[in-house]
């Protein structure tokens, strides 16, 4: 009912930049939330960042200062600008989403994740 499209990964230098994009299309009804996570193989999936009602916004302590979520209401869209890259950057993220979707009058609560993106951070 809901499909998320994540576009922005790849390989870049420590100290460089990158910005992650995903998109929420479907039935949506409201979104209550939106943001970003990743997952080091072996490890588990841990916040980087995201968005909620409210706003209410919060970073994990490690991205603080560096990287920056920028989430636009109108098209359902959630950013991840990420500057001063390191190498304990490198994670696949994934986009996530919540919210309330709508199938002709019933309205149901719906989370998502995205297909990740890879983001590696080297020399």
């Amino acid at each position: 009912q809901v499909q998320l499209l994540e576009s922005g990964g790849g390989l870049v230098q420590p100290g460089g930049s990158l910005t992650l994009s995903c998109a929420a299309s479907g039935n949506i009804f409201s979104i209550n939330a939106m943001g970003w996570y990743r997952q080091v193989s072996g490890k588990q999936r841990e916040l980087v960042a995201r968005v909620d009602s409210g706003p209410v916004t919060n970073y994990a302590d490690s991205v603080k200062g560096r990287f920056t979520i920028h989430r636009d209401y109108d098209k359902n869209t959630v950013s991840l600008q990420m500057n001063s890259l390191k190498p304990e950057d490198t994670a696949v993220y994934y986009c996530y989403v919540e919210g309330d979707y709508r199938i002709n009058y019933k309205i149901s609560d719906f989370s998502s994740w995205g297909q990740g993106t890879q983001v590696t951070v080297s020399s």
